[in-house]
């Protein structure tokens, strides 16, 4: 297999600095209900870098759960990999990738921890499974096996078997992160893709255009 060989044109649309909207929040949730619209089985998908105290750099696929008040939302165990790296360096990248409209947008900002009422409320909505699943799973940590982490998962179904309502657990919730760039890529032909990019300055949105 020769991965030289793998190649796409895009040629579906353009992005214009002068067209879009002078608010970055507004142009992401805009080009969000396209992917939605468009039929992308992940449409909020996205992937999530963070560095840890050595400056190693690592990146993984989590969910974004809300654009709230500027800032984008999502949920994780506060023990994991990227929660403790976060807690080292508040400071974090997102990626999106809609294929389907050949786009990709590209966030960077400070994070903080949500509050804990936050977190308890998109906690409850979540289904029965996925709140014991944050109970069961000791995130990031080396496991024996996947019997052990069943084995884990089950005791505690068994544990809340009883209780009406699960608990938030201690070690489980929210950040958000405040964005101070964003860039929107549209594919274009021969490579030559639309890149606007907004930066804060002076408390305003600043839009340019990047080369490819």
């Amino acid at each position: 297999m020769d991965l030289s060989e793998i190649r796409k044109d895009y040629s579906r649309e353009q992005l214009d600095v002068n067209s879009i909207h002078p608010d970055p929040l507004q142009q992401f949730t805009h080009w969000l209900q396209q992917a939605i619209e468009a039929g992308n089985p992940e449409p909020t998908a996205m992937n999530l870098a963070t560095v840890n105290e050595q400056g190693q750099p690592a990146c993984r696929m989590v969910l974004l759960k809300g654009v709230e008040q500027g800032c984008f939302h999502f949920f994780t165990n506060y023990e994991s990999r990227k929660s403790r790296d976060l807690q080292a360096h508040p400071q974090a990248a997102l990626c999106f990738w809609w294929p389907e409209l050949e786009r990709q947008v590209r966030v960077e900002g400070a994070v903080q921890k949500l509050s804990q009422e936050a977190s308890y409320a998109y906690y409850r909505n979540r289904p029965l499974p996925s709140r014991l699943g944050a109970w069961a799973s000791p995130q990031s940590q080396v496991i024996p096996s996947r019997e052990a982490l069943e084995a884990l998962y089950k005791d505690t179904e068994n544990r809340f078997e009883a209780t009406e309502e699960v608990p938030l657990p201690p070690h489980w919730g929210g950040f958000q992160l405040r964005p101070h760039t964003l860039e929107f890529w549209q594919g274009r032909p021969s490579r030559l893709h639309d890149r606007i990019r907004y930066r804060q300055e002076n408390g305003a949105w600043i839009r340019e255009r990047l080369a490819p």
